[in-house]
């Protein structure tokens, strides 16, 4: 570096180096600016100062200076591996891979640019290109550690996992007998426990099981040990030595779930499905009986059985299990429980056994069948479970009245306003959830959690204004709402944007769900950093892991949300017309002319971009003193406003569609996506490839029906094909077709008819059924509708009392209904029909207007409410201690 300059100024290169790697950036710059007034054209200088600039947020300077620099030096492989930098700093990695192998071309042998490249290709997981960087940094310095880790965990993951463990063989041949020394323990460790689970991984499981027992001297982390050996045990068959180790871990920690699973799978006791016979239970019974006599302090030995056990054992067992939680007052007992409302018969016995409790508490003092008087709090707590129980079971009016009773009993307890706030939003009320929410809120000033759970209800009752001054009272002073945005808050953007959605404002709308986007783009990001650091300290395992996790990251929840709802705003606004001036004369023009006038428009608005950012870059203020700039970047579209003028955005909504297709392809909502945007792009083998998905994952799924019938409506009623794609197409349907077992031999008409006798009891498929049925014959809208309006809402649960019922129809589901009446068959009459029915069936439903929702004049809710300049509501509480604690912010 700097070869070709004189002494003097030599030196000066080498203290922009050493100034840029120590963050003096001011000083770098000046001493790249004192050797540039004698050699204004030396490529490295220019590229080293345009690298001190991008580190001081000027970008613009900083490219035009480094591509003078590599124009000016092209055979300089330091120009290159700068630009290379500049690149990998605004993720443009494959750009950057570009110029450090061009740097390579010059200088193959650099240590550092091949070490940038093998973090590159790993992020990017170019796998075959990184095993090649990593044998050759190997092969250069072979003396170095890190080296031969890096190479063996390229070869595992390029899938050659028995590669990777003769690599790791290699090295340990090049150690001392007595290596390692104290200080480099636990790194061994770890080096010796990814060589046998890679040994694990390609099947080789006696020859791990023996690499364990070699190496255990040299093993600190004891605890791993055992589990890794009790699990090669198991996959060896040898299910009586592994169950002695499963019993060992249990004694160290019995409330690990992995340990009692790995010990029922050594006695063949476990089931995937969780279904078993009575001999098996029988024996599994008495394996966790023998367990919780010895560890009679553990949860998770009485918890597990209750997912088993049936009928009468089960009772026995789940009024042991909930006694002493309902008497120490614990809040979670109910989540904890909630997974066993998906087995049959046993919500009915739960019920019944609290209910017994409550009615011999209330009579007694005590349990069924006990003498010791309980403390009053344990009523309090059976009531808070029952009340939970019923919002479970959809019998609303039974849980608001345990929860009421509840907040009497003990009205300064917060989880039972929470609790009656979440029966409130099930039950259709988000006014008086929010309002319910707040009080709760008000309570302990100092819950992050509770303040969450405020907001959230806010959202869903769309007061966006009064939920957005409820969560900035957890973030820092400054720019409130970007510090939720840095926080990554994607619980919140979500949220927000369904609540903008409803309201109709698509652009903050598509803000918010584009924002859960960039995180997901900053947590891929955010590996970068791992490459080398997992590799000098050793994390393997962990490393490993965490690619994994990587590379599966877009199929997890929050982002499938929000792609989702990102397309239907794309979808929105195509189905949305326009009548703007400018287009109505864009469709005089010739298809030319179009074009010409598009590329026009992007050519303009990429050159305003540009001007933008050399604007922002030229007025910012606030240099520290190592010359980086403090400014953050303003939002120049907080509304979301360009979002909604994309030219097309079915384009943009295929950008979404393709990673869910990617990343989520069992989710039925991803292949009616694809439908949705592929029939209105008119791409139809790409349509009815979506239809074929849908039939595979639900053929019985209202949304699959009504695809299968509309997209064979539409391509039997476009005209005839005239060119050869079109003809192609059209034969490819036609072979297709008799492959669909609900289109053979039957027009959709007899399929349709088909659909509805095997769903006759389900409303949403009675709906399905009446929407193609007028789709294919617009004439039987009258029939259609009244098949709609004859379906019944029958009782799935009677119970005792006073009690209440719960019916099969859910809220959603009548919700959508109503939207399709109104909507789809424009029968205003009838969408107000089913509105007064669905009020009866809903009381609470502010959407129905309900009896007892807080629309009505006599609501507590509604009386209390008020709105505010923006449109949004907000509560009063006539409790002065409560509105004087309102006013408080919690500081963080």
């Amino acid at each position: 570096m700097g070869a070709s300059l004189p002494p003097k100024e030599a030196n000066l290169f080498k203290l922009i180096v050493k100034s840029y790697e120590t963050k003096q950036y001011k000083k770098g710059l000046k001493a790249a600016d004192a050797i540039l007034k004698k050699f204004p054209s030396h490529g490295e200088t220019l590229s080293m100062k345009g690298l001190t600039l991008n580190c001081m947020d000027r970008k613009t300077e900083a490219y035009e200076l480094v591509r003078l620099g590599v124009k000016n030096d092209i055979k300089s492989h330091v120009c290159w591996h700068v630009l290379g930098l500049l690149y990998r700093s605004d993720r443009e990695y494959r750009e950057a891979i570009k110029c450090y192998r061009n740097a390579l071309r010059i200088d193959p042998d650099n240590l550092e640019i091949l070490r940038d490249l093998s973090l590159l290709q790993a992020q990017m997981r170019d796998l075959s290109g990184f095993v090649e960087t990593r044998q050759q940094l190997l092969t250069l310095k072979p003396n170095h550690r890190m080296n031969w880790i890096g190479f063996a965990v390229s070869q595992h993951l390029n899938a050659n996992a028995s590669k990777a463990v003769e690599i790791l063989e290699a090295f340990e041949g090049t150690l001392e007998d007595d290596y390692p020394p104290e200080n480099e323990l636990c790194e061994h460790t770890e080096m010796i426990m990814y060589k046998v689970s890679l040994l694990e991984e390609s099947g080789a499981f006696e020859k791990a099981l023996e690499e364990l027992h070699k190496k255990e001297p040299k093993i600190v982390d004891k605890l791993s040990y055992k589990e890794q050996e009790a699990s090669l045990l198991s996959k060896l068959r040898r299910p009586a030595e592994a169950s002695k180790l499963y019993r060992v871990l249990l004694s160290m920690n019995p409330d690990n779930y992995r340990y009692y699973e790995g010990l029922q799978k050594c006695l063949g006791l476990y089931s995937e499905s969780g279904q078993y016979s009575s001999d098996r239970i029988e024996k599994l019974n008495a394996l966790y009986q023998s367990l919780s006599e010895q560890y009679t302090r553990s949860s998770a030995v009485k918890r597990i059985p209750l997912d088993f056990l049936q009928d009468e054992m089960f009772k026995e067992a789940v009024a042991k299990y909930i006694k002493p939680l309902l008497t120490k007052g614990v809040p979670s007992l109910f989540s904890d429980l909630s997974s066993l409302y998906d087995h049959p018969r046993k919500p009915e016995i739960l019920e019944q056994v609290v209910v017994e409790m409550e009615h011999s508490i209330r009579t007694t003092g005590s349990y069924p069948g006990s003498d010791v008087k309980e403390p009053p709090s344990t009523l309090l707590w059976t009531l808070f479970f029952l009340a939970q129980h019923y919002d479970k079971r959809g019998q609303y009016d039974a849980a608001l009245g345990k929860i009421d009773e509840a907040i009497a009993h003990t009205p300064t307890v917060i989880d039972l306003y929470s609790v009656k706030s979440r029966i409130m939003k099930h039950a259709g009320d988000f006014t008086a959830a929010a309002a319910l929410a707040d009080e709760a809120r008000c309570m302990d000033l100092a819950d992050r959690y509770i303040n969450s759970e405020c907001v959230k209800r806010m959202l869903q009752a769309d007061q966006v204004t009064s939920a957005e001054k409820t969560a900035v009272l957890f973030t820092k002073e400054g720019d409130q709402l970007n510090n939720l945005h840095d926080m990554q808050c994607m619980w919140y953007d979500l949220a927000s944007g369904d609540s903008y959605f409803r309201q109709g404002d698509l652009g903050r709308a598509l803000k918010r769900f584009l924002s859960v986007e960039k995180h997901y783009s900053d947590i891929s990001e955010d590996q970068f950093d791992f490459h080398s650091y997992c590799l000098r300290k050793m994390t393997l395992r962990s490393y490993v892991d965490m690619l994994k996790f990587q590379d599966r990251l877009h199929s997890f929840p929050y982002f499938h949300k929000a792609a989702i709802r990102a397309i239907r705003c794309y979808l929105k606004l195509h189905d949305t017309p326009k009548s703007t001036a400018e287009e109505d004369e864009m469709s005089k023009l010739a298809p030319a002319q179009k074009k010409k006038m598009k590329k026009q428009k992007k050519a303009e608005a990429r050159a305003k971009k540009e001007a933008e950012t050399k604007s922002e870059e030229s007025t910012a203020s606030g240099v520290s003193k190592s010359g980086k700039r403090n400014v953050k970047p303003v939002d120049p579209d907080p509304h979301g406003q360009k979002l909604i003028q994309v030219e097309e955005p079915l384009a943009e909504a295929s950008k979404y569609l393709r990673l869910l297709q990617k990343h989520s392809p069992n989710s039925l909502e991803t292949h009616l996506l694809s439908f949705e945007v592929n029939m209105r792009k008119e791409k139809f083998l790409l349509a009815f490839q979506a239809v074929k998905q849908l039939l595979k994952l639900d053929a019985e799924n209202p949304d699959s029906h009504r695809s299968l019938v509309k997209f064979f409506h539409k391509t039997g009623s476009t005209s005839a094909p005239t060119t050869e794609a079109e003809k192609l197409r059209w034969s490819v349907l036609e072979a297709e077709r008799p492959s669909i077992s609900q289109l053979q031999n039957k027009s959709l008409l007899e399929a349709n008819k088909e659909f509805l006798g095997r769903h006759e009891d389900s409303l949403v498929h009675r709906a399905a059924y009446a929407e193609t049925l007028y789709l294919l014959d617009p004439s039987k809208k009258t029939e259609a509708i009244k098949l709609i309006e004859d379906s019944t809402n029958k009782v799935v649960q009677q119970t005792n009392g006073d009690l209440g019922q719960a019916r099969e129809w859910k809220l959603k589901e009548c919700m959508t209904v109503h939207k399709l009446l109104e909507t789809v068959f424009l029968d205003s009459e009838a969408a107000s029909r089913w509105k007064s029915r669905c009020a009866e069936y809903f009381p609470y439903s502010t959407y129905y207007e309900g009896k007892r929702s807080s629309v009505m004049p006599d609501s507590v809710y509604n009386s209390s409410r008020k709105s505010n300049e923006n449109g949004d509501t907000q509560t009063e509480f006539n409790d002065g201690q409560l509105e004087a604690f309102k006013s408080l912010a919690v500081s963080t």
